[in-house]
This record gives C-alpha cells, structure tokens and sequence, in this order.
C-alpha cells in the first residue's frame, strides 16, 4: 500500500531536515521553503497531509503568507488538512487559520510523538472523507432515496421510481425478500408531494387475520373484547400521506374486499362503527409473491390487483446488480465500523468472496453479514471468514462429488430463500415432493421454517 504523502512548508531547513528523518518511515515527504516552492510541489503531486509554518518569506514576521498560502493549497485540494505550525506567543494566526480551513494546529518547539498522533487521526480523516465523496462520485445519479446502485436494473428502478414520485397513482413493487422494496416505496413517498405526510408502512403477512381489520381501518370503543377505547387504524394514520401494504400478496379474500371497497371511494368505517370516514391518502404495496399466478388461483381479487398495481416496479435482486454489490458493501462497512486510529477495509479474499456469492437473501443478507463481520474482525481487515463466506468460492478447483453438493446446497437454498421458508413453494419450483425436500434439508443440515 502506498504511503501518504505529506508536505513539509517551513523557511527553517533544520526543522524541515527533522521532520523529514522523523516522519521519512510513515509518509512520502515532500519539503518547501516557500510559498513558491510549496505551490511547485502541489503541482507535482497533490499531498493529503501538509504541515505550514505561517510564518514564509517574504514576510517571516507576521502570518500573511503563510495564510495566503493555506488559501491556495485548499483551492488546489479542498480535502487536504493542513496542519498549521506557530509558536506559542502567536496562537491568535493559528485560530484564524482554523477558521479559513486548517485542520489543526501546534505549537514550535515541535514535539515528534505529539505530531505523529495528530497526523495519523488527520489521515484518518482524509481517507473517509475522500472515499465518501469517490462514493458519490461513483454513484452520481445512481442514487434514490436511500437506495444506491450504478447497475443498469437499478437505473431502470430509479427512473420509474422518480417518474412515478410526481404523480398520485398506486404503486405495486415486486421482488425477493430483501431486495429493498419498502426503500424505494419511502423513496416515491419522500419525492412526492405527499412527503410532509406521514409514511405508514403495515406488514399483511405479519398479523394475524383476527386483528388485521382493526389494524387497517380502526375499532369503535366496546367494538369486541378489548376494546377499551375508539382507535384509529392504519389508513386514517395514514391520512394526507402514504399507506404502504408489505406482503400484499398474504392478505385475507375477506379483507381484499374492503380495502378494494376502501381504494374506490376512500372511505372507510372502524370495526364497530357507523358512519363513514373520509380518508385521502396514497396507497403503495408490495410483495414477494407472483400475485397474477395467485389470482389465477383464486387467492387473489383481480379487481383488486388491477387497482394497486396501475403502475407496478421490480426491484432486481442482488446478484443481478452487478458492481453495486461491492459499492453497497463498503457503503455497510463504513455504516458500522466505528472510528478509530485506521478505517477497516475488505481484504482482497473478502471481495472476491463476496462477489462470488449468489446472495439469496439479498441487501437484507449483505448488511446483516457485514455487521456480523465488523463485530468479529480483529484487525482492520475484514476476512471471507469474518463475513462468513468461503473463501474461493468460485475459483476453488473441486471434486464432482463437493461440486455437485455445494451446486445443490445453492440451488435449494436459493429456492428456500425466495419463497420466505415455504417448503411446499420451493419444492413446487424445483419439481420436487415435500418429504423429498425436507429429506436434502436435513441432509446438507440447512434451516428453514415449517409450513
């Protein structure tokens, strides 16, 4: 790994000659006496870290060039910290050079171990700055809401996305569990018109269907046992903003035809109630399943997906996002590694491990993995083991036997992951019987929820 670079601005060669054998081991050291001098050096290559001693030649008695200087060398590089160097009867032109953008300040006569500890927190800094604004260099447009990615499925997310923001019209998005479709429902409600509203997300599948009607449309006080006073559901929660439905697709037939009922005319009753509610929102969904195949099954009103889904967005799952997998990663890493004297990093093994792997549980499964990893890394290296991959995991030469099992192993898990557990499903989509299934489960010791 190549050395920072570092440039010493002082008009006292033996302080430059110092710091040059102090800091020679740790830095690229480039040397000016002068402004001039400094700003040829700049021109040669742009330093992270520069030490200024304020007071330059042509005027070595007062600050005025070595400000002027502080000023040009963060035109040329506004991320560079600039450490300024005075004595201590003149700590008034260090502040001042705080206050136009050094970084830093200490005091003549320089003490080597008290530099070194303020340089390496100063690099510190530079590195994460310097690869946040790469990130969002990288990313430009490739970005919505909290979602990132530069691949060109995403591109095509974010650009209905964006297009529908403008308007009122309901939204369905598609997708594998933890593709981020709640992400991008918070991205179309935070552009849209509707984002001083409030955003209110409710999962179908993840109440029981006795007490889904009063969480969507409310109760009256008395309504049934428990109910100890007048509560207002989801939807008048949701009143001048967003009602989100996850899992649309797990909604009870009776229920369909009450929010169909509530979609028409935007009027509600609570359970218990008699009189009708105004409710003006806007109502997005989504969902896992293939609700079409579910209509043609009769688990799902026609009429009903024909109303959410006037304008329907799948967001792809990860492994098909390309270079977006390694962006995200890092985006993670910096999210949950904390500060310290070096930013952790992934290894060359971690990489290459991670852009191997298919990912059946997508960005839920990349996050979850790489807060595992910076819990467990001792170093700064995050390692395949840390994340829990394998390393090699593509380029491993394997025996028939491993090969065919590992090929199987992804294969059922991917089919597992895609249908949230459900062994009758997956075994559906790999043309196998469930006894069947649940027999390769407990042979290659995977997990997965009864159904």
């Amino acid at each position: 790994m190549a050395k920072p670079r570092i440039l010493v601005v002082d008009d006292e060669e033996s302080i430059r000659t110092q710091m040059k054998w102090a800091l020679a081991r740790d830095y690229e050291v480039s040397l000016a006496g002068s402004a001039e001098e400094a700003m040829k050096a700049l021109g040669a290559g742009s330093p992270e870290l520069v030490t200024l001693d304020l007071g330059l030649p042509p005027h070595p008695e007062d600050s005025s060039e070595g400000l002027r200087l502080l000023e040009l060398i963060l035109q040329a590089n506004p991320l560079a910290k600039v450490l300024v160097v005075s004595g201590n009867s003149d700590k008034s032109s260090a502040l001042k050079a705080i206050s136009r953008g050094a970084s830093d300040f200490f005091s003549k006569p320089i003490d080597i171990e008290e530099l070194k500890a303020i340089l390496k927190r100063s690099h510190y800094v530079y590195t994460l700055e310097s690869e946040y604004r790469e990130l969002q260099k990288q990313l430009g447009a490739s970005s919505f809401g909290e979602i990132i990615g530069g691949s060109p499925c995403m591109q095509e997310v974010f650009t209905i996305a964006r297009k529908v923001s403008t308007t009122d019209v309901p939204v369905l998005i598609t997708g594998e569990s933890g593709t981020g479709k709640e992400l991008v429902a918070r991205g179309i409600h935070d552009n849209s018109i509707r984002k001083d509203g409030p955003f209110i997300p409710i999962n179908c599948g993840a109440i029981p269907e006795n007490l889904m009607e009063s969480e969507l449309f409310g109760h009256e006080k008395g309504a049934f046992t428990g109910a100890h006073a007048q509560r207002a559901g989801r939807i008048e929660l949701a009143r001048g903003g967003t009602l989100f439905l996850d899992e649309i697709g797990e909604l009870p037939l009776g229920l369909q035809v009450k929010l169909l009922r509530f979609l028409q005319d935007h009027k509600i009753e609570r359970v218990g109630g008699r009189s009708a509610i105004d409710v003006d929102l806007r109502v997005m969904a989504a969902t896992n399943k293939d609700l079409k195949k579910l209509v043609k099954e009769g688990c799902f009103r026609e009429d009903l997906f024909f109303r959410i889904a006037v304008v329907s967005v799948e967001v792809p799952p990860l492994r098909e996002r390309g270079e977006d997998i390694g962006i995200l990663a890092r985006a993670f890493l910096k999210r949950f590694a904390a500060p310290g004297p070096a930013p952790k990093y992934l290894s060359d093994e971690a990489v290459s491990a991670i852009s191997n792997y298919e990912w059946p549980g997508n960005v839920r499964e990349l996050e979850n993995r790489i807060r595992r990893a910076v819990t467990l890394a001792e170093g700064q290296a995050v390692t395949a083991a840390d994340l829990g991959l394998e390393p090699g995991y593509a380029g491993e030469v394997l025996d028939m036997k491993t090969a065919r099992r590992n090929m199987e192993v992804k294969i059922i898990s991917n089919a597992i992951a895609k249908h949230s557990g459900n062994i009758s499903k997956a075994a559906e989509d790999l043309g196998l019987t469930r006894p069947t299934l649940h027999h390769l489960i407990k042979k290659h010791g995977l997990k997965a929820k009864n159904d």
